[in-house]
Parts: C-alpha cells; sequence; structure tokens
C-alpha cells in the first residue's frame, strides 16, 4: 500500500465513527438516563433506597466508564500523530507560520467575547441576589470560611514560570500528567521539524504517525458501538447523584450560565453564516452528535477525535488545517470554560465579597477578565479540573477558594454544558482557517 492509499484508509477510519442516526441514537441514551436517573435517585422519586441506588449507578455508569476508558487510552497517541501529520501535510514553514498567528489570535478574540458576555449578564441578572441567606448560612457552618482554604488551589505561578512550564522538557512526564498542552507544543515542534528535513529521512516517522492514528481510530471505532449505552450510563448516575435538590436552590446562577453559554453559540453560527459561509440549520446539523458527545463526556479530549472526524467528513475541513487547529483548540480554546468561570466568579462574590472584605471595582473587573483568559488557555480538558482553576482564580480576588464548595453541586451539569460549547469553539475555529487560508 503506498503513502496515499494507506493516508486514504487512515482517513476512512476517522470518518467511521460517525454513523447516519449516531445523533438519534445518542439523544435517546441522553433521555432514558434522565428518566432512569430520576426514577431512582434519592433526591428524585426515591423508588429504591438509597444504598441501592447508589449501588445501582455504580453499575450503570459502568458502559461510560469503559468507553472513556478506551478512549483515553489511544487519544494522546492520537493527538501526536493528528499534529504531526497535519504540520507536515501542509508542506511548507510559510503556511506554518500564518496559520499559527491567527489561530491564537483568533482563539484569544473568541474567548474575549466569551468572557465579555459573562460579565455582561452577571451584573444584569445578579444571580447573587436571588440566593435563599439560609443557604448560604448553612455553607458557611460547614466550611471553614478562612484564608487558610488558598492552600487548596494550584500553585500560584509568575508569568515567566508559566511560559517555561509550556515547553516538553519530558514528554514521558507531559503523557503521564496528561498534559495535553506540552503534549501539543512537543507534536508541533517534531512536525515543524520533519517539514524541514529531506524526504527520505522523515518518511519513517510519516509512516509510523500514520500507522498510530490508524491504530488510535480502529480502537475508536470498537468504542462507538457502545457510545448511545455509554451516554445512557454516564447521564444516569449524575442524574442519580443530583435529582432535583441541588438544582432548585441554585436555579438563577444555572439559568445565567447557561444563557452565556447558548449566546456564545450564537456568536459561533454568525461567524460560521458570514465569514464560513454555513447555513445556520446546515452548521448545526453538521456538528450535533459531536456537541452530544461532548456534552455527555464532559471532556474536550475524549471527544476531540469525534470532533476531527466531524470537521473533516461534515464541515469539509482539509486536514491539514483540522488536525492542526482542533488538537491545539481543545488545549487552548476554552471559551465556554471562560465563560463559566468569569460568571461564576462574579456570582461567589455578590454572595460572600462583603464578609471577605471583597468589592469589585473596574480596574478589578478588567483584571479578572485577563485573569479568566490566562487561565482558561491551557485547563486541562477533562472532566472537573474548571472548578479547580476557578479557585485559583478566586484567590486573585481576595475571595476564599472555599466559596467553590457553594457551587460544586451543580457544577457537572454545567461541565457538560461548557465542554459542548467549547468543542463547537473549535470545529467553528477550523472553519474560520479554512476560509482565511485559500
Amino acid at each position: 500500500m503506498n503513502k496515499e492509499s494507506q493516508q486514504e484508509h487512515i482517513d476512512d477510519e476517522l470518518h467511521t465513527p460517525f454513523s447516519k442516526n449516531l445523533w438519534i441514537k445518542i439523544l435517546v441514551g441522553m433521555l432514558a438516563g434522565v428518566i432512569v436517573g430520576l426514577l431512582i435517585s434519592p433526591h428524585g422519586f426515591s423508588l429504591v433506597d438509597k444504598e441501592i441506588s447508589s449501588i445501582l449507578a455504580t453499575w450503570i455508569k459502568l458502559p461510560g466508564t469503559f468507553f472513556l476508558g478506551m478512549i483515553q487510552m489511544v487519544v494522546i497517541p492520537l493527538i501526536l500523530c493528528s499534529i504531526i501529520l497535519g504540520i507536515t501535510q501542509s508542506g511548507e514553514l510559510g503556511f506554518l507560520k500564518k496559520i499559527g498567528l491567527r489561530v491564537i489570535l483568533y482563539f484569544i478574540a473568541t474567548t474575549i467575547i466569551a468572557i465579555s458576555i459573562a460579565m455582561l449578564l452577571v451584573h444584569t441578572i445578579n444571580p447573587g441576589k436571588y440566593i435563599d441567606p439560609a443557604l448560604i448560612q448553612t455553607f458557611q457552618n460547614e466550611q471553614e470560611f478562612s484564608e487558610q482554604n488558598s492552600a487548596k488551589t494550584f500553585e500560584n505561578l509568575t508569568i515567566p514560570q508559566r511560559i517555561e512550564n509550556l515547553i516538553p522538557t519530558n514528554v514521558a512526564s507531559a503523557v503521564i500528567e496528561k498534559n495535553l498542552l506540552q503534549i501539543v507544543i512537543a507534536a508541533m515542534i517534531v512536525g515543524v521539524a520533519l517539514v524541514t528535513m529531506p524526504k527520505a529521512t522523515a518518511q519513517p516517522i510519516l509512516n509510523l504517525s500514520m500507522s498510530g492514528q490508524a491504530v488510535a481510530m480502529k480502537v475508536i471505532g470498537w468504542a462507538m458501538v457502545i457510545a448511545p449505552y455509554a451516554v445512557f450510563g454516564l447521564i444516569c448516575d449524575i442524574t442519580i447523584k443530583l435529582g432535583f435538590t441541588a438544582l432548585l436552590g441554585m436555579g438563577m446562577y444555572m439559568a445565567t450560565v447557561i444563557l452565556g453559554l447558548l449566546l456564545m453559540v450564537c456568536v459561533y453560527i454568525l461567524i460560521a453564516k458570514f465569514i464560513g459561509g454555513y447555513g445556520v440549520f446546515n452548521f448545526l446539523k453538521s456538528i450535533r452528535a459531536t456537541q452530544l458527545l461532548a456534552f455527555s463526556t464532559s471532556s474536550s479530549a475524549a471527544t476531540m477525535p469525534f470532533t476531527l472526524a466531524c470537521a473533516e467528513e461534515n464541515l469539509k475541513i482539509p486536514p491539514k488545517i483540522s488536525r492542526f487547529v482542533i488538537p491545539l483548540g481543545a488545549t487552548i480554546n476554552m471559551d465556554g470554560t471562560a465563560l463559566y468561570q468569569a460568571v461564576a466568579a462574579v456570582f461567589l462574590v455578590q454572595i460572600f465579597g462583603s464578609m471577605a472584605g471583597v468589592e469589585l471595582s473596574t480596574a478589578d473587573l478588567i483584571l479578572l477578565m485577563i485573569t479568566t483568559v490566562g487561565a482558561s488557555i491551557g485547563t486541562p480538558a477533562t472532566p472537573g479540573v474548571g472548578i479547580v482553576v476557578l479557585a485559583t482564580i478566586l484567590t486573585s480576588i481576595g475571595i476564599p477558594p472555599a466559596a467553590v464548595g457553594f457551587i460544586l453541586g451543580v457544577d457537572r451539569i454545567l461541565d457538560m454544558c461548557r465542554t459542548s460549547v467549547n468543542v463547537t469553539g473549535d470545529l467553528t475555529a477550523s472553519i474560520v482557517m479554512n476560509k482565511w487560508l485559500k
């Protein structure tokens, strides 16, 4: 099999995850998961005892755990191989310079738009005033609400230290720690090096990358067989744990975040329409399966293989663009996460600011926006990490990080929503880069 035939075979493997009615099966799995979860949840209809519901949740979640395990097993080799092949397919450094500079500027611009939407909504709606004071008092009694809790956040690093941490001095360590940003940078360095080398010298690594990508996509194809059952298990497990109780008291806060995320999706739709030339319904139809998977898994990294397939099969993005933009976007393009963190930070200031002696001025809000942009870039693309990054942001504005416990109960459902938006942003970025670089 020659190089062209081998690459065509890999491309076919990449597109196999998207069967014709996959989005319908996933949607059915999600709805069934919510219904079954509410029926047996101790916070829902409580048809079974609390202990039994906990045991059932573990077994019901098993297909989802198995599905995520298979995807996570191959996602790092897939990122490495996809970026290397994406860069080498361009064939010239001039192209890489153009796409690299433009995509970074685009990511920063959309992140600023997301945070601006968040600030506008959270100050207009003011969700903090809708919280029952008794709920706040109960939380305070259960927590050691003091600055001593600041030790629970990530280590505070200076800007030079953060830049130093971008260099993958030990790729094996980056893989073990699942530091996707370092892995992406390592793959980019290898890809650029291969472009500058003689073809005969670079070919063995390119063949290895093509084989690695093919193996990863074969495993993902197997995983997709159980995808609807996995989605059912994951959604059912979350519903069992949350039920109705966790959602009622935080309704206005959740509505603010979700409204902001929906507005950000509208921004993406406008970008896809006026820059990419995609009709609204055509764009949403093309990406719906990927959005549903992102919502179910809460992980941009786990969804990345399907985002790649969606970009190339449904949106017709050339591989040399999609396989550079999407893996990079899965690590640094976190518009949904940035929007959520901005809303959550101001919301918690509205609730706890007076007792912590914090009142945000205009300058403080600008600083908060800059901090949120920086924190969202390189946020690990795995479930639940956003809440830890949020604790770091709270520390920077003087709110004890223990305050994140107040919104912890509803964080998972919002994590699912913002991951879906993050993935939509990656697909939109690939559309924009394809248009600008033609």
